[in-house]
């Protein structure tokens, strides 16, 4: 079976011996040495001054949306990942859908402004599937109008673009840690702020609100990531030049593979430092698509229609048509990418393709 993914397991041995350290200390959670350890390791890796790891990547969402939402009017995008949207109803905000660039798969900067009412509070844009937004005009947008930024960098670990770290844009910016991801703790996720008193706002979000064992600054959830997961992300961070290696291999050859003429791919964008972490082919229309993706299964290859459906259209939400979102989302294929996919395999896989 060739999945969509794999998780890269590291070498058990790496693993026993963080989880040693975590016996030893006899600390499971409350930010033990192994947590703090990680976010050093990642702050130095992805040039970053601020980083705070959380339990999943769908929290730092929701806090940043919670401090900077305010209750108004979210602009957003309709082509992302389900979690996008619900955190911003979740935390009673309105998402404002703007259509996305055919190209680049990422929200239309030239569409925002003509979105913007005296309701709009802030931007949460998607960087799609490592693919970064138009960072500096989506922060001329947010400057004239005095909107706060949340970039939701899930699939962005290691992206640079003007050779700065992607989680450096934005007033806060998060990333995922899940399994799926190409670096991971099993499950977590983290949250990127340069202003140090909204950074500090952050922090006692993800933890109760507390300002020490006994005093609070404020509202929080439990945002806490634990010494077992830790242990897993450094265990996995000795290898993530050899991940990001391999799966640059893989991609490489589905590009000099795959007939151009049947199907596209995304446009990364200009000055970026891409991470190879999924490999979107569109076809021409969704019936191309279903029929490929039975013949893919039916040779037990299973890639993943992955974002569909074009979230203006979820049951939970009003909103306009969005033709290029909904269009993309029809045709969208996420092709298999991941360490250990060997040649042959990606020659069956692109064979179905150009057939």
């Amino acid at each position: 079976m060739i999945n969509v993914t794999k998780t890269f397991f590291p070498p058990i041995q790496d693993f026993n011996t963080q989880i040693e350290r975590v016996w030893k200390n006899e600390w499971l959670t409350n930010r033990g040495e192994l947590i703090l350890e990680l976010e050093e390791k990642l702050k130095t890796y992805l040039s970053v001054d601020n980083i705070l790891i959380l339990t999943n990547g769908t929290i730092p969402i929701q806090i940043a949306l919670k401090l900077l939402g305010q209750g108004g009017d979210v602009i957003t995008t309709p082509f992302s990942y389900v979690a996008t949207t619900s955190s911003i109803i979740w935390e009673n905000c309105n998402p404002v859908f703007v259509d996305i660039d055919p190209l680049h798969l990422t929200i239309d900067e030239n569409k925002i402004e003509e979105s913007i009412t005296k309701n709009t509070t802030a931007i949460l844009a998607t960087h799609v599937f490592g693919n970064p937004c138009h960072v500096i005009e989506i922060a001329r947008i947010a400057k004239k109008y005095d909107l706060k930024v949340i970039y939701d960098a899930a699939h962005c670990f290691g992206v640079k673009i003007q050779d700065q770290s992607i989680f450096n844009f934005g007033d806060v910016s998060t990333c995922s840690f899940h399994a799926t991801k190409l670096f991971h703790t099993g499950e977590g996720g983290a949250v990127f702020c340069n202003d140090k008193e909204l950074a500090h706002k952050v922090y006692y979000s993800h933890n109760f609100g507390h300002n020490g064992p006994l005093d609070f600054h404020g509202l929080g959830i439990n945002g806490k990531i634990s010494e077992l997961q830790a242990a897993m992300g450094l265990s996995v961070f000795n290898y993530i030049d050899h991940i990001i290696d391999e799966r640059r291999k893989v991609v490489e050859m589905y590009n000099q593979s795959i007939d151009f003429e049947k199907v596209s791919t995304m446009k990364i964008r200009e000055y970026t430092m891409w991470n190879y972490s999924y490999y979107p082919i569109l076809f021409k229309n969704e019936e191309i698509l279903l029929e490929k993706q039975r013949q893919f299964n039916a040779e037990g290859i299973f890639p993943r229609r992955y974002f569909y459906p074009s979230l203006n259209t979820i049951p939970y939400v009003k909103s306009k048509s969005m033709p290029v979102s909904e269009s993309i989302a029809s045709r969208v294929l996420c092709l298999p990418l991941y360490v250990g996919l060997a040649e042959d395999q990606i020659a069956k896989i692109v064979k179905i393709i150009n057939n």
